[in-house]
């Protein structure tokens, strides 16, 4: 398939349910992803938690390191001269059946959705892949849907300095996930009228009511 041919993403709102429901119940998604695997060859750093035991029974301890900021157990594998995942081998995931948990939820239509740029030439596969994505705009609410995330990431990035030190997330792709976490913020015609120090208490209300467990979408 030539690499400028469009992908189909999917209808928005659907993904969009599909996308916060898997966000919410820490579970897998299920991306179209064919014979890409730009991701295992972006320079991307894998968090994996310790109760992926089988995961990390499947990778050699000497790829794997403490994860800064978190507890006792967690750890990051890292990606070889290359930027390639170690795991990686003849264009394949070795461990497919054991990959980590950060790998069976990773989605790059989240870039697509919400308009954030991945940064660093080290992800240009990731970018070419993104934009061949191509969402279906099937009626109004698809369009509302998307308009709503869209503001939502224009917000967190544009308004960054609103928020406290540490409050919002350091790299593109959980900026991403935010977006999507808080959208529903961003549904009502009206919503440009609110202030800004209001929205900014609102998102971080929300985004901790996503993340609490027992609460629902």
């Amino acid at each position: 398939m030539p690499e400028s041919q469009e992908l189909a993403a999917g209808k928005f709102s659907t993904w969009l349910i599909s996308t916060r429901t898997a966000l919410k119940k820490d579970s897998e998604t299920d991306v179209p992803c064919g014979e890409c695997n730009a991701c295992c060859r972006s320079s991307q750093f894998i968090h994996i938690k310790p109760d992926e035991k089988d995961t990390l029974a499947h990778i050699p301890e000497e790829l794997l390191f403490p994860a800064p900021g978190l507890p006792k157990g967690y750890v990051l594998m890292g990606y070889d001269e290359n930027g390639h995942c170690p795991m990686l081998k003849k264009g394949a995931c070795s461990i497919y059946e054991y990959r980590p948990a950060t790998c069976r939820s990773y989605d790059c239509r989240i870039f697509a959705a919400t308009g954030i740029r991945i940064s660093g030439k080290d992800k240009a596969l990731i970018t070419q892949q993104v934009q061949r994505w191509k969402f279906s705009l099937a009626d109004s609410e698809d369009i509302k849907e998307q308009r709503a995330v869209q503001k939502a990431a224009s917000f967190l990035t544009n308004k960054s300095k609103l928020f406290a030190p540490g409050e919002l997330p350091e790299n593109s792709t959980q900026l991403a996930i935010m977006s999507i976490k808080v959208y529903d913020l961003f549904l009502e015609e009206g919503e440009q009228s609110i202030d800004d120090t209001k929205r900014v208490k609102a998102i971080m209300q929300t985004w901790e009511r996503f993340d609490a467990k027992g609460e629902k979408l």
